[in-house]
């Protein structure tokens, strides 16, 4: 039985495609530079839009 390699465990990287997403949404709210309130804004939708990237096209890849 030694000879037997455990099975490895599936890496979650979903933290990681949030911390992408927020990071790109705050850098855009600097560069458009409107103020503190579209920094957050934008560092919102783009932690929004991360979660809809990884429910629909990321989980739904696991299916077909």
């Amino acid at each position: 039985m030694a000879h037997h390699q455990p099975a490895e465990k599936e890496k979650n990287i979903d933290s990681l495609y949030y911390l992408v997403a927020v990071v790109c949404g705050l850098f855009t709210g600097v560069v458009i530079d409107n103020g503190i309130g579209w920094i957050i804004t934008f560092g919102v939708l783009f932690l929004l839009f991360a979660a809809l990237f990884l429910q629909v096209f990321v989980r739904g890849r696991e299916q077909r």
